[in-house]
């Protein structure tokens, strides 16, 4: 059985690392709209070296030195292009998830207003707007990372990256929910609707995480749609309907009818996993760097 669990993982929401220095391209030193002239021809030159070895750097998995490189490039031409971005994704690895400690907020904070700068650039770039909503949901501004993953939708409505993870982030508030009701009462979620738990308990639940389920349920079958091999929002949409389950308290046909659907989507995920893994393909959620 997928349980909430086994099934909830860390969500790396932020772009590919691969995907945005693939896009790496040492473009003539006039294309450099705005500082391009004669002038910072020689500075321009440098810090495109300085890009390069920042790039060579990373890929060798040497963050510090990369950092270093990166810096050097946007001191010497600030308008090299995707220093920014290069230097936004280098710290960005150095940020902890759920570590609340003043240097990686400070770092969180640093790598989101590089991207934010980028954006000013390339309003439409969908990069930039994954890789912020990566470091929110890192440092647990789940709602911020939310809102940006709507923003990478109304850039590409097919992304199935964006739309899970907005649906996990949904379960994760609902499930926390069910847990913060239950426990004073001395209860444990038993993931099929909770159907002997009090109704002041339940009715607080339901409360709390109608909008969530329904927001959820919508994004993760969206998820689904745009990447047929989806397992990882497969296994989710089991776990949505086991919260719906919760909504459903009193009316044990529609309870019930949650609780199929939950299994019918558990052996989903499960027969498409396993297809996945003997074809040799990925429908997870876990794009490599």
């Amino acid at each position: 059985m997928i349980s909430s669990r086994n099934c909830f993982q860390f969500i790396k929401c932020a772009a590919p690392v691969a995907a945005i220095l693939a896009s790496f391209c040492c473009s003539a030193v006039g294309q450099t709209s705005g500082c391009g002239t004669q002038h910072h021809l020689f500075k321009t030159l440098q810090a495109r070296d300085e890009l390069n070895k920042g790039v060579k750097a990373f890929k060798g998995a040497h963050y510090d030195e990369a950092l270093s490189h990166f810096r050097k490039s946007l001191v010497l031409d600030p308008c090299v292009p995707m220093a920014k971005e290069y230097l936004g994704v280098t710290i960005a690895t150095q940020v902890v998830p759920n570590l609340d400690a003043p240097e990686n907020l400070e770092n969180a904070q640093e790598a989101i207003a590089l991207f934010q700068q980028a954006l000013e650039e390339k309003p439409h770039d969908v990069n930039s707007m994954k890789q912020i909503a990566g470091i929110d949901y890192n440092v647990k501004k789940f709602e911020d990372a939310k809102a940006w993953q709507k923003k990478v939708l109304l850039e590409d409505p097919k992304d199935p990256e964006a739309a899970y993870t907005i649906g996990v982030i949904d379960w994760q508030e609902a499930y926390q929910n069910v847990l913060t009701a239950l426990t004073p009462a001395g209860l444990q979620d038993d993931g099929e609707g909770n159907a002997k738990a009090p109704s002041e308990v339940m009715t607080a639940i339901k409360a709390q995480n109608g909008a969530l389920v329904e927001e959820a349920l919508q994004y993760l079958n969206q998820a689904v749609e745009n990447r047929q091999n989806y397992d990882d929002a497969m296994a989710y949409i089991n776990l949505v309907y086991r919260r719906k389950a919760d909504l459903d308290w009193g009316d044990e046909v529609a309870r019930t009818d949650d609780m199929a659907k939950a299994d019918e989507w558990r052996t989903r995920a499960i027969a498409v996993r396993k297809a996945n893994y003997e074809k040799g393909v990925s429908g997870s959620n876990s794009p490599q760097p």
